[in-house]
């Protein structure tokens, strides 16, 4: 074999793996910016959901409150 031959193949192969070594890189990156994305949408879901336990239980006060005065206006308009 020529030697210019081999050495042509061997500059191919180092582009190869340098293309290779830099879509790992490249991937890797992304990787990490969405695995940074899940854990902020997972604390967003999270207080969205305390938001929504607040609420349900305001709205049973609420509820309960209303009934409470409904109750005593039966009872006023009973007497």
């Amino acid at each position: 074999m020529d030697n210019d031959f081999v050495l042509k193949q061997f500059g191919e192969i180092e582009q190869k793996v340098e293309r290779l070594i830099e879509n790992c890189n490249a991937q890797a990156a992304a990787n990490s910016e969405l695995k940074n994305k899940l854990i902020r949408l997972e604390e967003e879901i999270q207080g969205k959901v305390e938001a929504e336990n607040n609420y349900a239980e305001e709205k049973a006060l609420i509820r309960s409150k209303i009934d409470g005065l409904l109750a005593r206006l039966d009872d006023i308009s009973d007497s």
